[in-house]
Parts: C-alpha cells; sequence; structure tokens
C-alpha cells in the first residue's frame, strides 16, 4: 500500500467522454445509467459529478483516464487504502483542469488535494514547453520530498503526453514507483527504472547557476553565466535558450528543474560527507581589498567578506579581484580553474572576490562552492 500518490490530471472526462453523452442525449440515445451524471456535468457542479461517478463501475471508461488507473491501483494491485492513502491531484492552468480536478475530489472517499500547475496550457506553446513543464516538475519534486518518510508513488496516466513524460522522469530521479494506464491495458502496470544515473559532482559545479535560475521566472540575460555555459555540452539539458530582440536569454528547464531538485534534497542529508574540515579561527585571515581603490567605496562587500569568512566554517581567507560600478550582475559561487570564486552585487556595482577554503580535492571544491550558494540564498 502507498501512502502517498501524485497523480498528474487531464481532461478526458470531459472530452470525449462526458461531452459524448451530451451527443448521446441531443440524440436520444442517453442510457438511463448516465442522466444524473450528465446533469451534474450541464450543471457544471463538480462536487456532485464525482459524487455521481461513484454510482457507476470505475472501470467504466466514461470515468476518464484518472479514476480508471486509480481503481486498478486500488484493486488490481493494493496499493490505495482510502482511510489512509492521501491523493495529489496536479491539474492544468485551465478551467477545464481545474473542473476535472474538483471533481476528481470529490470522487476519491479519502485525503485528497488538488494543485494547480500555473502556465501548464497548450494556448501558448512556448510557455507550456517551459515555464509550464518546469513548473509542473517543480510541484511534484515539492510533493515528492514533502513526503520523503512515506511510501510515494506517482500516477502518470492522466494528462499531456508530455505531463506524463516529466512524471516519469522525476519518478526515476527521485526512485518513486511510476504507475502507468493505457486505454487498452486491462490493469495499471509500474514503468520498470532506467539504468541511468545523474552527474552529483557536476551538479555541484553548476549548482549555483542552477540554484539562481530556479529561483526567478524570468529569463536571463546568457552572458551572466558565460563561465558555465563555456564548453559542456550536458548544459543544454538543463537550459532552454531564448532570443529576444537579438539577445541570447536563457532559463531552466524542466529537466534542469527536476535534477536541481534531486541532487539539492541529497545534498542536504550528505553534505558534511563531501565538506571540507573546518579551519581553526587562529588560522582564519581578515579579508583583502584589491588593489584599486573605487571599490573601498562599498564597504558592504568588506562587510560581506568579513561575515563570509566568519560564518562559514571551512572559509580560511577570501579577497576581492574585480569590480566594476556600473554593471549589474547575478549573485553565486562557482568552481573556476582558480578555484571557488564568487560574484557579489547590489544590482548597480558587481564585485567578484576570490574564496581560499581547507579544501584539497577537486571534490571537495565542489561541495564547498555548493555550500556557500546555500549560505548566500539563506542571506535573502
Amino acid at each position: 500500500m502507498l501512502d502517498v500518490i501524485i497523480c498528474t490530471v487531464g481532461t478526458s472526462l470531459i472530452y470525449p467522454n462526458l461531452e459524448n453523452l451530451k451527443k448521446a442525449k441531443d440524440e436520444g440515445k442517453l442510457e438511463q445509467r448516465y442522466e444524473r451524471i450528465l446533469d451534474a456535468y450541464l450543471d457544471k457542479d463538480p462536487d456532485r459529478l464525482g459524487r455521481e461517478l461513484r454510482s457507476i463501475d470505475p472501470t467504466d471508461r466514461i470515468c476518464g483516464a484518472e479514476i480508471n488507473s486509480l481503481d486498478s491501483m486500488k484493486d488490481r494491485r493494493g496499493l490505495i487504502n482510502e482511510d489512509k492513502t492521501k491523493l495529489f491531484f496536479l491539474y492544468s492552468d485551465t478551467d477545464d483542469g481545474e473542473f476535472v480536478a474538483k471533481t476528481l475530489r470529490a470522487w476519491y472517499k479519502g485525503n485528497s488535494k488538488i494543485i494547480r500547475v500555473e502556465n501548464l496550457q497548450d494556448d501558448n506553446p512556448r510557455e507550456f514547453r517551459t515555464k509550464g513543464l518546469r513548473n509542473l516538475a517543480k510541484k511534484m519534486c515539492e510533493v515528492v520530498l514533502e513526503n520523503k518518510i512515506r511510501k510515494r508513488g506517482i500516477n502518470a496516466t492522466g494528462g499531456y503526453k508530455a505531463q506524463i513524460a516529466i512524471a516519469t522522469l522525476i519518478g526515476q530521479a527521485l526512485s518513486v514507483p511510476i504507475y502507468y494506464k493505457h486505454d487498452r491495458f486491462n490493469e495499471v502496470i509500474e514503468i520498470p527504472p532506467m539504468p541511468v544515473s545523474l552527474d552529483y559532482e557536476y551538479w555541484m559545479r553548476i549548482s549555483g547557476m542552477l540554484s539562481d535560475l530556479s529561483r526567478t521566472s524570468d529569463v536571463v540575460p546568457e552572458q551572466e553565466y558565460a563561465e558555465e555555459l563555456d564548453g559542456d555540452e550536458r548544459i543544454e539539458a538543463m537550459i532552454e535558450r531564448v532570443p529576444i530582440d537579438g539577445r541570447n536569454y536563457i532559463e531552466l528547464s524542466p529537466v534542469g528543474q527536476i535534477f536541481h531538485a534531486t541532487f539539492k534534497d541529497r545534498f542536504a542529508s550528505e553534505r558534511d560527507q563531501f565538506l571540507p574540515q573546518p579551519v581553526p579561527e587562529a588560522q582564519k585571515k581578515e579579508p583583502r581589498w584589491e588593489a584599486s581603490g573605487h571599490i573601498r567605496q562599498n564597504p558592504e562587500i568588506m562587510s560581506f567578506m568579513q561575515k563570509l569568512t566568519k560564518e562559514v566554517p571551512f572559509v580560511k581567507h577570501c579577497a576581492t579581484y574585480y569590480y566594476n560600478p556600473d554593471l549589474p550582475s547575478r549573485q553565486r559561487f562557482r568552481v573556476s580553474a582558480k578555484g571557488i570564486e564568487g560574484t557579489i552585487s547590489n544590482g548597480t556595482w558587481t564585485a567578484k572576490i576570490r574564496v581560499e577554503t581547507s579544501a584539497t580535492t577537486e571534490g571537495q571544491k565542489s561541495a564547498a562552492s555548493t555550500a556557500l550558494n546555500e549560505w548566500l540564498v539563506g542571506l535573502g
């Protein structure tokens, strides 16, 4: 039995099922057992419709893909106990999606919650591909990770084909079983795990960029991440490139969202295994300015470096090496050929610093950079 099931939601209940009932009534061919169901639909009453759907066999195709598959999970596989299993219905950013989700909530006798996924609609294909699918990945990852101590499953039967693909990828990445029922299947099937793995150390190396992109829904100028984007084809799966008025921008892709959520959660529980040793207080050094005097007009930069050195156990020393008083930038830490570097900005100026740590291996440097980005997010 599963404690939590995340269900993608489509609109097959309406199109074609309930619309076909409406057509049958117009033609004088509606079966009596469907009359109350159709009345609830025509009255646009999802709560009553959900209750009326309980009066017919849940294997009836009129019930739609979601109910058909959930019934199979309950009766054929023994995965649902209505007294204990909580369902999360993730639905598209449409009135029809909301209507179906509310109907499913009323149909299921146990505890359930419906969650709207913004921009998941087909009026704007580009927003669907980037923002919609990314928001779906974010919402699904949140539910999975918030319930990590419970037995979870994903029912990827309902919704757009791209929804099903994202749900399957999340299940594979987070080791959550995925269930699916095709119209022609007699019962729901469990999709077997794929023999693939994601690169943990690579995530740590680019976590600053991924963390920054995950916190905004806006596109970001490509040159902000010139170092991270240079020369590694793996990054292409993590981002979407967006040309606007002759300039190149990027945003996090749905795959990048899943990749980041997966390893961010893993790092939270394993960070002590990878981080370098703390630096004894007596070995920590005061931060240092670069030679140029212009940067000294911003005492907040020195305050930032002092706070960094004091609060982060593995940081020994930091110093500025670049300053531009007229260039705003995205803030983050990253590993470069010269070690760990940080970019800080107040939206007007940009300063770059080098951070000396107790890291002795490339893996420790990557982990330290990831921890520094988490520390940076915590500053607000």
